[in-house]
């Protein structure tokens, strides 16, 4: 599998990525004696983001590579050994340190692939192996799947927005540092985004690179045709006009003017960009002026703060715009900064290694967990069209035919001719048995799902917990 850019841009171990208090509960582990025992958490989210009624699953791949560095170096034993506690002595005794030098990771993780269309409280990670380990990568694991998840999800509402237009990542100026401007490149691309603007995650991903001039390149001219002649001819193969620097009609006029000098030498000008004002009202101009002069193929390019709403909105105005450039609103995930996934134990063996399940109470019935070692299965119409998603418990009797959503009413499971657990297996006791594909065939496979479930299949889409782990919840419920 190609790394992703942590271990091609970071030297460093991952060790230290983590909340100081994952160290202090797996010293505690380990002065009990715990920190061998094995467990089993889960990662889910409780709420689809942005209203919606799912997410794009998303990060497994930068997942793996934490783990596959997930080691702690003698600088970061030297640096957890100056940390003190309330009474200025050490924090962690040099036996816990020299434990954590030595450390080699060795957990089972099971993943759903990315881009795969995911509910509510489904796993998208489930991590079994010696609870100390199990408990270091928690907050690595969440910071990795939560932000690109959330990412991969607000593009797939964007594209579906666009309805076959071709939509352009453009967020690395606005994005919160250079990791997250990578990391939502990636995430974007994933959702469906056809290109980016940043050249970085094109080279690390693959992913095409799209850009034209700013406002600048005009204006450090005298005039405005000037600035485009000059443009077109450094690069007759890229001329995309922004034509709002002065007077937006005047500007798609000089672009026609300059198309006609770019055919007559043997090119062809791609199109031109808005990037303010009436874009429904000037759009439709512009599209008037370029087909009456001869450039029906040429594409209308607009940006401006642009999201799923603002696009929708704009369809339904009539604009012409053809390529949606996306910003802030896509790298930022401007109306929900974050998922909200969570990361929750399950399951824990005794002494005898018997598995004892473990679920969260909460006066919060969102905030239940769900016990047991959990899988996911999607039930399948003879077409291969998902008609319903049940998780149940690994080490139960085979689910029965009832699927259960979380206070309402029993639902009996929908017909089906097939399935698929969507949980797979990516490392088994730390060897890693996954090979994860190129972002562009997670990009479409991702685009595959989304055509799976279509409005028809979303409208009332079975989501829960089988029979048996229902009542086995209820049950734990009842006795705590």
């Amino acid at each position: 599998m190609p790394n992703t850019h942590l271990s091609r841009l970071y030297r460093l171990d991952f060790g230290l990525l983590t909340d100081l208090y994952q160290l202090t509960m797996a010293y505690g582990y380990w002065k009990t004696g715990l920190y061998r025992r094995r467990a089993v958490f889960h990662l889910f989210f409780r709420k689809s983001p942005f209203g919606g009624q799912y997410a794009i699953s998303a990060g497994l791949a930068l997942a793996i590579d934490f783990l596959k560095k997930m080691h702690f170096s003698p600088e970061d034993i030297q640096y957890l050994g100056g940390l003190t506690g309330a009474n200025d002595q050490p924090l962690f005794d040099e036996g816990f340190l020299n434990y954590l030098q030595r450390l080699q990771f060795s957990c089972t993780i099971d993943a759903i692939p990315e881009g795969t269309v995911v509910f509510p409280n489904q796993p998208l990670l489930r991590v079994e192996g010696p609870l100390l380990q199990c408990q270091l990568i928690e907050t690595a694991l969440l910071n990795l799947v939560n932000f690109s998840t959330l990412i991969a999800t607000k593009s797939a509402r964007i594209v579906q927005a666009a309805r076959g237009d071709s939509v352009l990542e453009f967020g690395l100026r606005r994005a919160q540092g250079i990791d997250g401007s990578i990391t939502a490149t990636r995430a974007a691309y994933i959702g469906g985004c056809h290109a980016t603007s940043s050249v970085i995650a094109g080279r690390l991903y693959g992913i095409p690179v799209k850009g034209t001039h700013a406002h600048s390149w005009v204006m450090c001219f005298d005039d405005e045709l000037t600035a485009f002649e000059q443009y077109a001819k450094a690069l007759p193969n890229n001329c995309i006009f922004l034509v709002d620097t002065y007077d937006t009609i005047e500007g798609v006029h000089h672009a026609v003017e300059v198309g006609r000098q770019l055919r007559h030498r043997g090119h062809e000008m791609q199109g031109i960009r808005l990037d303010s004002g009436n874009l429904a009202e000037l759009s439709q101009e512009a599209r008037r002026i370029l087909d009456e002069a001869g450039f029906p193929e040429a594409a209308i390019v607009a940006s401006n703060d642009l999201d799923e709403h603002q696009i929708q909105h704009l369809k339904e105005q009539g604009a012409r715009i053809t390529v949606w450039g996306v910003g802030t609103r896509l790298a930022t995930s401007y109306d929900q900064p974050a998922l909200g996934g969570v990361y929750k134990l399950s399951a824990i063996q005794d002494e005898t290694g018997q598995w004892a399940d473990r679920i969260k109470l909460s006066e919060q019935d969102i905030k239940v967990s769900n016990p047991g070692i959990q899988q996911v299965r999607r039930l399948l119409d003879a077409n291969g069209v998902p008609v319903g998603d049940f998780i149940f418990d690994t080490k139960g009797p085979a689910p029965g035919g009832v699927l259960w959503r979380y206070g309402s009413e029993q639902l009996a499971s929908p017909p089906s001719s097939s399935y698929t657990d969507l949980l797979t297996p990516v490392f088994e006791e730390g060897r890693l048995v996954y090979d994860s594909p190129s972002v562009s065939d997670i990009r479409a496979f991702s685009l595959k799902q989304q055509g799976l479930f279509g409005p028809e299949v979303l409208a009332d889409y079975p989501n829960g917990l089988a029979r048996e782990l229902f009542d086995q919840k209820e049950g734990m419920m009842k006795k705590l």
